[in-house]
């Protein structure tokens, strides 16, 4: 019993040392490897220097990982953390944890993908939907409105790759009906696996005019696999989110153009939507960033250099 006392009493002091001095935000990614992710956690560390509290940083290795999610925002609900960021890996499998945080009075913002609870402060993320659309009409637009496409997916349980390839699909069939979606395959988020799908699908598919691929690892893969066919003259790539990589792929003609987000803003707007609950303020529940489609024509423009190049050492490098 006097153990059980002393347990309780370290914890009730862990938690009053994060809210009773500097506020403690834990943002939890899909993923590390990716830029796009590391771009997030700048934005997030600028939100927290701007609001005068701290960042914990921490999330699976790779996006496919989901167990390894849920035990990352357990232990932070156990460190009594201020407040929590989170991109749920699975709209299904976070949902207990993200609850379990509610029941605790540690609010979440829900940032880039959706999780099938209503127990959030805040959802930041870029309208998914709409950015399929703005791919499917760039596919529409350089095939003359005909031609045989397919479509590098991201993986199963993704809620925000799923709304991009519904999206995309919606916005084909609707006002390109001629344009035909002759494979569907996923990647699950990793370059070489997405690699290995498109060469298959190219190979099954040899009249392919177009391929999309909803998420980075997807089109870098999709870029690899176009190059290392010779093929990238023949079938258009429009890929999603940058990377050097992608921004060289495009450069060169192996892609022809990227959906981008602006990670920098979702991490930065999602951290302060957490900031204004703990401080009594109500934010939105629903906040879209939009995205934008870069072709090489737009890669020197001044606004579009800062959207792929964000200073990370600034707010990353200790």
């Amino acid at each position: 019993m006097r153990r059980q006392w002393i347990l309780l009493v370290l914890a009730a002091l862990a938690g009053g040392c994060s809210r009773q001095g500097k506020l403690i935000i834990g943002v939890v990614p899909k993923g590390q490897a990716h830029i796009f992710w590391q771009t997030v956690h700048a934005g997030a560390v600028a939100a927290a220097r701007e609001g005068g509290a701290e960042v914990r940083w921490n999330g699976p290795a790779v996006e496919t990982e989901f167990s390894r999610q849920v035990q990352i925002v357990d232990s932070m609900i156990n460190g009594r953390v201020s407040a929590i960021v989170l991109a749920p890996t699975d709209r299904v499998a976070l949902v207990s944890v993200v609850e379990r945080a509610a029941r605790e009075k540690i609010p979440v913002t829900i940032f880039d993908s959706a999780i099938d609870t209503e127990n959030y402060v805040s959802f930041v993320a870029t309208n998914n939907y709409a950015a399929g659309q703005l791919a499917a009409r760039r596919i529409g637009q350089i095939l003359n409105g005909r031609g045989t496409v397919a479509i590098l997916m991201n993986m199963p349980g993704s809620a925000s790759t799923q709304e991009r390839e519904k999206g995309f699909e919606d916005a084909l069939s609707q006002e390109f009906p001629q344009i035909q979606i002759a494979a569907r395959q996923f990647g699950m988020s990793d370059r070489a696996k997405s690699m290995a799908v498109a060469e298959d699908l190219l190979t099954a598919h040899p009249g392919l005019n177009g391929l999309f691929a909803s998420n980075e690892p997807g089109s870098v893969g999709g870029a690899q696999a176009l190059k290392s066919r010779k093929l990238t003259d023949k079938i258009k790539l429009v890929g999603f989110d940058s990377s050097p990589t992608l921004v060289d792929d495009l450069r060169a003609g192996a892609i022809d153009s990227l959906v981008v987000q602006d990670p920098f803003q979702i991490g930065y707007t999602a951290v302060k939507t957490a900031l204004e609950k703990l401080r009594g303020q109500t934010p939105p529940r629903k906040i879209d960033t939009p995205a934008r489609l870069i072709a090489i024509g737009d890669l020197d423009k001044p606004e579009v250099k800062q959207l792929l190049n964000p200073d990370l050492d600034r707010y990353l490098k200790q």
